[in-house]
């Protein structure tokens, strides 16, 4: 019997071991939302006006329906330029860099999942597969304004 004990008080250990981390990756995204995101796309990714398109926008993460984490990818990965609009706003000569020096694989993957899941509610999310591929191969401007378009 003291077998089975120290066997499910190994499992149990293990368990609080693994189970945390998807707390902590929500977390580490939101913490770097904050530390780069938060500065141009304001505070809980609400937009600023004349500055940067909200990326709370349940219109336009509705319209890019299960392309919605290559999207969040190709931008974090080539930035965006060009003609924006949301809610009724024009963001016009606007340019937002490439993500790439902000962080590591892994963190630019939590920032892209606190987008979709926290900011936005989906239950689709970027799997650091998707951020890597769009690393590998950054989406022209134009390709990601007529996906964020619907084209």
């Amino acid at each position: 019997m003291s077998d089975r004990h120290g066997l499910f008080a190994l499992a149990a250990m293990a368990l609080i071991t693994v189970s945390p981390a998807p707390a902590l990756a929500a977390d580490h995204g939101k913490d770097m939302f904050v530390a780069v995101c938060e500065a141009c796309h304001g505070e809980g990714g609400v937009g600023t006006e004349g500055v940067a398109p909200p990326l709370v926008d349940p219109a336009l993460w509705s319209r890019l329906g299960d392309k919605a984490p290559t999207y969040i990818a190709g931008v974090l990965a080539g930035g965006l330029s060009g003609k924006i609009s949301a809610n009724g706003i024009d963001y016009i000569g606007l340019v937002m860099p490439p993500q790439t020096e902000a962080g590591s694989l892994e963190e630019l993957t939590a920032v892209a999942n606190y987008v979709l899941k926290d900011l936005n509610g989906l239950g689709s999310f970027a799997h650091t597969a998707t951020i890597d591929a769009a690393l590998k191969a950054p989406q022209a401007h134009k390709q990601l304004r007529a996906m964020r378009e619907g084209h």
